[in-house]
């Protein structure tokens, strides 16, 4: 990927990744199941946040080149809208 949140993109997923590994150990030590969960929604809310980012830079350096800041706001605007329904 080369984007200019390349970096930014990349620690995340190791984050990601580490969170995933932390869960197979929880998993495999018997944990309770609510604690499965709430870790578990919390490595989808961070897949969600960098599919986000690179909706966001795919658009602005693919799609909408072309437009001006404040559509590129709005269009921001609606990603994270939608990003938050489940």
């Amino acid at each position: 990927m080369d984007c200019k949140h390349s970096a930014d993109v990349n620690r995340r997923l190791a984050r990601i990744s580490g969170q995933v590994n932390g869960i197979r150990e929880m998993v495999n030590e018997g944990r309770p199941c609510d604690e499965l969960l709430i870790q578990l929604s919390s490595v989808s809310s961070a897949v969600t946040q960098v599919a986000k980012l690179i909706l966001t830079e795919h658009l602005t350096h693919c799609v909408l080149s072309d437009c001006d800041e404040g559509t590129l706001a709005r269009l921001e605007e609606a990603i994270d809208q939608f990003a938050k329904l489940k």
